[in-house]
């Protein structure tokens, strides 16, 4: 649900973290010249559990069903935002069909999933940092 206060939207999100063979799935941004990454998430719609929501979006960005499991970081910012580790049940990693790859009219950068070593989460750009921190000390 978004909530507009003065020019912020404040909008709930929902994130998977995925973790395999040492490595977690991530968006490769490329916007405005930067290049950074983000755990595959997206908006919670109205009336939608946030678990749901990370089961949704990782369909809809990764082309993957997964389980969701517990939470392990809500970040405030703009919203809130939950993170929930999860494991691939099907799907192929890379195959999402959401709005950010079939709308050529959004003009908001690149998205491409990638699988990034764990012990590189701290060298790269990764939003938000003390998510990937929080992955680091889990799974190293």
């Amino acid at each position: 649900m978004d909530v507009e206060i003065g020019r912020i939207i404040l909008r709930d999100r929902a994130s998977v973290i995925l973790v395999e063979n040492n490595k977690v799935g991530l968006i490769k941004r490329i916007r405005n010249g930067s290049i950074y990454y983000v755990f595959p998430g997206g908006g919670i719609e109205e009336g939608e559990h946030p678990e749901t929501a990370a089961k949704r979006v990782a369909f809809e960005e990764l082309g993957v069903i997964v389980n969701v499991s517990k939470c392990i970081a809500k970040v405030d910012c703009n919203g809130t935002q939950y993170f929930f580790l999860a494991e691939i049940l099907d799907g192929i990693f890379g195959t999402g069909q959401g709005e950010e790859y079939t709308d050529n009219n959004r003009d908001r950068g690149t998205y491409l999933p990638v699988w990034v070593e764990i012990e590189k989460l701290s060298y790269i750009d990764v939003k938000p940092k003390e998510v990937a921190i929080t992955v680091q000390s889990i799974f190293n």
